[in-house]
């Protein structure tokens, strides 16, 4: 079949390229349309449960995660040059299309009585520009009177302070938002030249729109690197200017059509997604390398060129199948998950491994069958007398050494099997990036000085209208549960409706702090008046009820307590999360109320539960697939048995890595096993399939059918891991701290899986056949 097929493919070679490259131009139209992502990556499935509850969240009180912080560390805030230039930056900020709504210090306002409207109305605190520090200090003492900023604005014993930006949502989830963050870095510098005070920068917006921004860059420089290392490699090999640009070019394809397949998909580029560029070049040139290497074999024994092409398609093309589709289930195993996330790399990888053997399959016989035929230097790696050497040595172990071989994977394996025991999943929003990254700094100062910015949400439901406010019992209760929250040390002090009657009663009493408590059933009556809200004019209402509808429906059933926290990540957050729940469920009567939990931070953990759950599924289906289809392929027990080990001890090897020097399983770092075996398996496929060919032709003798197998097949197995480990050694070159891991640690069992599958597996073959005698 697979002859036919040869003579097919060189027959119409000219259709078939017209065809291929019709097919490309097509694709790439729509590849050029390709887009980054500006929307959080949805790793939660649409009917998990907290996922619904987010939506519930955001459909009754808005998005959560819209809000850039800035801050600044100094005892000089409260001079007129310093005041008067944050004064001015808010103004500038407040301009910029995209922003709703900026709180700071300068724009602070106290909650004023209005006797004669019995109304409370808002009215600002500082009166800016300031040339006289007397009257300055003056207003910051009304504005450090009140106790409702403390802790949210400014912590008076760092002397830090924030001003936080909320972002408007549609601005936050499109390409504008780059515009958005540049046009406030652009005011930001402007403030530090003015007052040589630096500013720290954080909030989901601002981590989000730089990341994404990163991931762009780096997805080109990837690509670009990742073909420049080839290109190298395959003229180091090869010799042949031909050779390498044939190989780019198939690899070009695959890219080309990676990205149009992601927009006839509509998918967007991810973080994950994102990679596949690159890895479709690192996986689609050891189709060529294999293809070439069968070529200038053939070509150097029998010197027909004709022949040799044909060879190349008929005996390597079952071979490169295989191997292309044991890759592609490697990755495609991801479209079983739940999470959409890795839903699309799956969908989006698998078909487009599977289509680079078409591409090769195609492009490379038909364009070498117009080439004039290889010339001595172009085949003159195949007598490469180091790797020819190092061929001699493992046919040495294998047939001499086996114990050796034997107790050292065994050590191995125990070494590494104590790692694994070691090893922890652990996941934070922006863990990442290096410890030295300015995005992680500044997360840090803001955790320091203010107990974090990630967003985490309470929801307490009354069950029925007005059950919130008939009584004082669920207010003093929302109190005590917020004072247990502020006295944990991952959490900030939260902001509640609650907060809102302290900040009125406190007006309510002429701005004495000492009133600044939750009003009681004295006080209630006597501020009822003042409370009540505006129905007339409502849509006009600034003030106290504006703040208050931030916080509880307007049915007085559901009030919101919104608290920001430290990024202490999914290991610890859990935890954290039980204890709040059963101090909640102590404080409420669930009878009575209903508490949810929900917010960014909450949905991030579900997401990294699922991400890291899905990967360990979907490698455990790819190693069921994988070997499923090496049994349909080689249909024998043993053979099978003898191909899965070698394959096997390389995972294990990394996982033991991972654990001993402290990397902790995550969604980037769990990827590696489910890719590293769909590749390493290709190894094996090769190794196999040359020695089941050969088999025959030397009258079923074992050990004269691997000398030659690891002779013929192990200088294109060195050239191709070589070739794969450089591919994925600019990975380490990375921003982000699980990319790098993903090139290191891939790099590392494709190391592994080369001599198993050079060492071991042979030995494993050799011992079988022996005891299949017996």
């Amino acid at each position: 079949m697979w002859y036919r097929l040869a003579q097919f493919i060189l027959k119409y070679k000219l259709p078939l390229l017209l065809l291929l490259i019709g097919f490309t131009i097509w694709i790439g139209f729509y590849a050029i349309q390709v887009q980054m992502t500006y929307e959080f990556s949805k790793a939660i499935p649409t009917d998990n449960q907290k996922y619904r509850d987010y939506l519930a969240f955001k459909q009754k009180f808005g998005d959560d995660g819209n809000t850039m912080v800035l801050g600044i560390q100094t005892d000089s805030l409260y001079t007129p040059t310093v005041f008067n230039a944050e004064a001015v930056l808010h103004q500038q900020l407040k301009k910029i299309a995209g922003i709703d709504d900026i709180l700071s210090i300068p724009e602070a306002a106290a909650l004023v009585k209005e006797t004669t409207t019995e109304k409370l109305k808002f009215q600002k605190i500082f009166h800016y520009p300031y040339s006289s520090e007397a009257l300055l200090d003056s207003d910051k003492h009304v504005f450090e009177n009140l106790p409702f900023y403390r802790s949210i604005l400014y912590n008076d014993s760092t002397h830090a302070s924030l001003m936080a930006i909320k972002v408007n949502k549609d601005t936050a989830n499109s390409k504008s938002r780059t515009r958005l963050v540049n046009n406030i870095l652009q005011h930001v510098y402007a403030f530090e030249n003015t007052t040589n005070i630096p500013v720290h920068l954080s909030g989901l917006p601002y981590i989000r729109t730089n990341m994404a921004n990163r991931i762009q860059k780096e997805m080109f420089w990837f690509l670009i690197g990742s073909l420049l290392l080839s290109a190298i490699t395959l003229l180091l090999f090869f010799r042949s200017f031909s050779a390498m640009l044939m190989s780019l070019i198939v690899v070009c394809m695959g890219v080309t059509w990676s990205f149009g397949t992601m927009v006839l998909l509509g998918y967007k580029i991810t973080l994950l997604t994102a990679l596949i560029p690159p890895l479709v070049v690192v996986i689609g040139i050891p189709n060529c390398i294999y293809f070439l290497n069968k070529y200038h074999t053939n070509y150097r024994d029998e010197q027909d060129k004709t022949n040799a092409l044909l060879a190349m398609i008929s005996r390597m093309g079952v071979v490169t199948l295989f191997c292309n589709i044991s890759a592609a289930i490697g990755f495609a195993v991801f479209a079983f998950t739940d999470s959409t996330l890795l839903k699309e790399f799956g969908v989006v990888a698998g078909i487009n491994i599977m289509m680079l053997f078409f591409i090769s399959l195609i492009f490379i016989p038909s364009v070498f069958s117009y080439l004039p035929a290889p010339k001595e230097k172009h085949v003159r790696y195949l007598d490469n007398k180091f790797f020819e050497h190092i061929l001699v040595r493992i046919e040495l172990w294998t047939f001499h050494h086996t114990k050796w071989i034997y107790g050292v994977t065994v050590l191995l394996l125990i070494i590494a099997a104590i790692g694994i025991t070691r090893l922890k999943s652990q996941g934070f929003i922006v863990d990442d990036l290096p410890k030295n990254d300015k995005i992680y700094t500044d997360l840090k100062w803001f955790e320091q000085n203010f107990d974090g910015i990630m967003p985490l949400e309470i929801l307490i439901d009354a069950k029925k209208k007005n059950g919130l406010v008939k009584s004082l019992t669920p207010i003093e209760k929302i109190d005590e549960f917020s004072h247990y929250i502020a006295d944990r040390p991952e959490t900030a002090r939260p902001l509640s409706f609650v907060e809102g009657l302290k900040f009125a009663k406190q007006a309510y009493y002429d701005q004495d702090s000492v009133n600044y408590t939750t009003p009681t059933e004295f006080d209630m009556p006597l501020m009822g008046k003042y409370l009540k809200q505006d129905k007339k004019n409502s849509s006009k209402q600034g003030g106290l009820n504006k703040m208050m509808s931030s916080f509880i429906d307007s049915n007085k059933q559901v009030a919101r307590i919104s608290v920001n926290m430290k990024d202490i990540g999914s290991a610890k957050l859990p935890a954290l999360l039980k204890d709040f729940d059963s101090v909640a469920h102590a404080t409420f009567d669930t009878a009575s109320y209903k508490i949810t939990f929900t917010g960014t931070s909450v949905t991030f953990l579900e997401g990294i539960s699922f991400i890291i759950n899905g990967l360990k599924d979907s490698i455990f289906l790819a190693f069921i697939l994988i070997a499923l289809c090496m049994l349909y392929l080689f249909r024998s027990a043993r053979i099978l048995l003898c191909s899965l080990i070698p394959n096997l001890v390389p995972l294990v090897i990394t996982a033991g890595v991972m654990g001993w020097i402290g990397i902790t399983l995550k969604p980037s770092t769990v990827l590696i096993f489910s890719v590293a075996l769909g590749i390493v398996i290709d190894v094996t496929i090769r190794f196999l399939v040359n020695y089941k060919q050969e088999l025959p032709l030397h009258h079923y003798n074992v050990k004269q059918t691997l000398i030659l197998t690891i002779r013929h097949t192990g200088i294109s197995i060195i050239y191709t891991s070589l070739v794969l480990i450089a591919g994925f050694v600019i990975f380490c070159f990375s921003q982000f701290g699980g990319t790098k891991a993903l090139g290191w640690l891939t790099s590392l069992t494709l190391l592994a899986g080369t001599l198993t599958n050079l060492i071991l597996l042979p030995v494993l073959i050799n011992v079988l056949a022996k005891k299949k005698k017996e």
